[in-house]
């Protein structure tokens, strides 16, 4: 556990909310007296759901496995706009 002062708290608070979030304990104090625990907020994760999407995006199997087209094609390829 680390005290600090106020007047040190003011002037490090970038640092010391660095090392809260790391998971160091901070106390900032009046004088001698503690006041304050720095402590950081606990994150909402989100669990992934798999399958959420599911009927939602219909996309034809076309869309992935028929060639693209010969102008998209060349685009790709780096080969410019105009045909070669």
């Amino acid at each position: 556990m680390t005290t600090v002062t106020i007047h040190e708290a003011e002037t490090q608070l970038a640092a010391l909310i660095d090392r809260a979030e790391a998971g160091e304990e901070i106390v900032i104090a009046r004088g001698e007296q503690p006041v304050v625990r720095l402590t950081p907020v606990a994150r909402e994760e989100r669990r992934r759901v798999p399958g959420r999407l599911k009927g939602r995006v219909n996309l034809p199997d076309s869309f992935f496995f028929d060639p693209l087209p010969e102008e998209e094609l060349r685009l790709w390829e780096g080969r410019g706009e105009d045909p070669a």
